[in-house]
């Protein structure tokens, strides 16, 4: 069995109103297949996941994060 290197993706988010979005955005990207951890900054919007690539892409997020609510894009480095 192969595994892959788990990725670090950082999106961009819009329209975090309070603290508890927060968690609403983090539980939803943690049950995820294949991502390991999700961190959301509320104050800069950034959403950092660590995640297999091969089992949750960067759109299945930005698509994870669209549902709860919030627009995301992937963040340029």
């Amino acid at each position: 069995m192969t595994t892959t290197n788990p990725t670090h993706t950082t999106l961009r988010a819009e329209g975090f109103s309070c603290p508890s979005c927060v968690a609403k955005i983090e539980k939803a990207v943690t049950r995820m297949p294949g991502v390991s951890a999700a961190k959301v900054h509320f104050a800069s919007g950034r959403i950092e996941v660590d995640h297999d690539p091969a089992a949750t892409s960067v759109d299945d997020l930005v698509a994870a994060v669209a549902k709860e609510g919030y627009p995301s894009k992937p963040a340029a480095f």
